[in-house]
Formats: C-alpha cells, structure tokens, sequence
C-alpha cells in the first residue's frame, strides 16, 4: 500500500467494520467521480470550495463509477469487499466521517443510504455470467 492509503487506513482501522482498505479507496474516488459530476465547471457552485452530495446522490454516483471501473465485474467486486446494497455505502461514509476524513451536514443521515437501490438489479447476478 502507498503511504497515502497507509494513513487512510490507520485513521479507519477502528471504525472499518467488515470493509477492506479497498472499499475505503473506492467510495473516495467515487465521491469524487460524483461532485465532478454534479459540479460541472459551467455550473455555479458553492463559494465556499465545498461540493455536497446526498447518500442518494452519492449511491447513483458509485453506481455508475463500479460500472465504470468493472464494467460487468462490478457486483463481484463491490461483493469482494462486503459490499451487498447501498447500506454499505453509508456504512463506509460514515466511518470516514468518525475518522474526520469527511463532513456532514445537520441533514446527512445513514438512513439517506437505505435501499437506494438492488445491487442485483442494478449489477446483474453473478450467476448471470456462468
């Protein structure tokens, strides 16, 4: 691992639960894939440099960036890292908001991440590729 994911995980270790180094990575470049996304330059954005993203928000984003990245591999993988549905992906988030990786507004609830949607719906079933 390099240095940076070194310190990553050292700050996540005791809020990481049942989540990999990797997903921690994944769910950090898929933030970002998302506010790059939903904060295009031509848009007017906040002033402050913050760019907010809902759980539901955030959810499509990976959604889409596992897609990306994996392409039909996506449930596989997502599934190799105890990622099963989109609780997980608040699971993760909120252990990097216990960390002070990331912040929350009043708002922001782990309940934003609650069935977003099917991961085999979504992804496909892995039995689908047998």
């Amino acid at each position: 691992m390099s240095s940076e994911i070194d310190i990553l995980w050292s700050r996540l270790r005791e809020h990481a639960g049942p989540y990999p180094p990797q997903a921690f990575i994944f769910v950090q470049e898929g933030l970002r894939h998302t506010c790059d996304r939903l904060y295009t330059i031509d848009e007017d954005g906040p002033t402050d440099g913050s760019r907010h993203v809902t759980g539901q928000e955030l959810c499509l984003g990976l959604r889409d960036y596992a897609q990306q990245q994996f392409g039909l591999l996506a449930m596989t993988v997502l599934n190799s890292w105890n990622i099963r549905r989109t609780e997980d992906f608040g699971k993760i988030v909120f252990a990097m908001i216990e960390a002070g990786l990331l912040r929350k507004t009043d708002q922001d609830s782990i309940a934003d991440f609650q069935n977003v949607y099917d991961f085999p719906e979504v992804f496909g079933s892995t039995h689908e590729l047998c």
